[in-house]
């Protein structure tokens, strides 16, 4: 079954690329969000907020990382969004907050391997007790209970580890369907997403498990604020390219 939805997404993506890089690029949408989600001041410390030059970021691949991001906003306009929208219609709050803990348990899962590989004691100790916690006093982690216990929510992902052993971003790089990332970071969700689909194997029955990877994108749309083209910008792309990089490079220094 996984290989088929796998194999149906690689043909979609090619098809959609090609119509995509034919056609003119998409003009400034207006956005649900009164202000745009991603820019320096939201995400970026304020010592870090002045916008330095947005051709700094190498990016040897942007002809085709531009290509993939005019395919991830169609597919955004198309898909992604419309069937978020079903979603959030269909499944009533409460269950959407459970599912989203259900699966953030898993991310702190993933922390606590990175945090251990990266040698970060407390770190390691705060994602294990939260899976601790979550996975029992909160019903498999469909009730975040750490968090109403005040123990913080680190996130460490496989990237960070390299990151933190001095491998570098490299070359900016646009993934389809997720979006903006680097090779380091490409690279590193391959051991994340392994571990996850190894443990959630492990632990759900096979009918659960399969009803959990098709609903995994959609948990994570709906809990990404970010939507395409909101700045209005005909440099959304750079924009976008600096502060991910410039974000990540943060992320990796704490």
């Amino acid at each position: 079954m996984k290989s088929i939805l796998s194999l149906c997404s690689i043909v979609l993506l090619a098809l959609a690329l090609g119509a995509c890089s034919s056609g003119p690029p998409p003009q400034p949408q207006a956005s649900d969000y009164p202000e745009p989600v991603f820019t320096a001041k939201r995400l970026l410390p304020p010592e870090k907020t002045e916008l330095d030059d947005l051709t700094a970021v190498y990016d040897p691949w942007e002809g085709m990382n531009k290509r993939i991001y005019n395919f991830n906003y169609h597919f955004d306009q198309a898909v992604f969004l419309p069937v978020v929208r079903g979603y959030e219609t269909v499944v009533p709050r409460i269950g959407r907050d459970g599912i989203e803990n259900f699966f953030d348990n898993f991310v702190d899962m993933v922390t606590a391997v990175n945090s251990a590989l990266q040698l970060r004691g407390k770190k390691l100790l705060r994602s294990t007790g939260r899976v601790l916690i979550n996975s029992t006093v909160g019903l498999f982690g469909l009730i975040d209970v750490a968090s109403a216990m005040g123990i913080p929510r680190p996130v460490e992902s496989f990237g960070d580890t390299l990151g933190y052993y001095g491998v570098g971003q490299g070359p900016y790089l646009v993934i389809p369907f997720l979006g903006p990332s680097n090779l380091r970071d490409g690279l590193g969700l391959l051991p994340d997403a392994y571990l996850q689909s190894s443990v959630k194997s492990a632990v759900l029955s096979e009918p659960l498990d399969i009803t959990t990877t098709l609903l995994l994108p959609i948990d994570t749309r709906a809990n990404t604020s970010f939507r395409y083209y909101e700045n209005g910008s005909a440099f959304e792309y750079q924009m976008v390219r600096w502060l991910y990089s410039t974000k990540r490079k943060l992320d990796v220094e704490q």
